[in-house]
């Protein structure tokens, strides 16, 4: 091969090297636009509905190339609201969420796979209680644009799971809590190329606290 040849093939492979990860942008969560919903069956006469608030996490992710995506978060578990305070207090407590002991949920991808046009599978673990279990999300891609007054550029995420609440420890009030929790998120992240690095910060700080 050639010496001209040869600095033009790795001049190309450069220029692809580059596109690639050029593609590829970090995000940090919005935890002011962005919920977590769950619901459960009370004593069979409705669905309580609660909120959580994500605490802090990333996400990677590159439109053209799904399977390389992946984020981890920490949701605050103390957030936990029923919309009445006596009743927040209960889910937070050590019989169910068990706040006080474990103040945060952690969830870390596993894989990606995209299932239509702007629709996707999430997997990944999620550790609740101390406890440990794969979780998989059903999510679509809302929207990657920029902000209209600040000029970010924000992602935006829908999701859906489904959980087994005894999986992880949670077995109170069998009798008027349902198994069954189904959990609602609606993502927003913002992109920050400090981000995975300012989340490794502010985890290593909340664990010495």
């Amino acid at each position: 091969m050639s010496i001209r040849l040869r600095l033009a093939s790795v001049l190309l492979l450069a220029l692809t090297s580059a596109g690639a990860q050029a593609a590829s942008h970090l995000y940090r969560f919005d935890p002011v636009h962005s919920q977590i919903f769950f619901s459960v069956s009370h004593n069979g006469y409705s669905h309580a509905i609660g909120r959580l608030h994500i605490a802090r996490g990333w996400l990677r992710f590159d439109p053209d190339d799904w399977s390389t995506a992946k984020t981890e978060l920490d949701i605050d578990v103390g957030s936990a609201d029923m919309g009445d305070d006596a009743w927040s207090r209960t889910v937070q407590g050590a019989s169910l969420l068990d706040a006080k002991a474990h103040p945060t949920a952690h969830f870390v991808s596993t894989s990606v796979e995209k299932t239509g046009a702007d629709t996707g599978l999430l997997d990944g673990r999620l550790t609740l209680r101390g406890v440990t279990r794969p979780v998989q999300i059903q999510f679509r891609l809302n929207r990657i644009g920029a902000t209209i007054f600040e000029m970010k550029t924000v992602a935006g995420f829908s999701g859906s799971a489904q959980l087994d609440r005894t999986d992880f420890g949670i077995t109170r009030n069998p009798g008027s809590i349902g198994r069954r929790v189904t959990v609602r998120l609606e993502i927003e992240a913002q992109r920050d190329t400090d981000a995975r690095r300012q989340y490794r910060q502010e985890t290593s700080h909340a664990t010495a606290q």
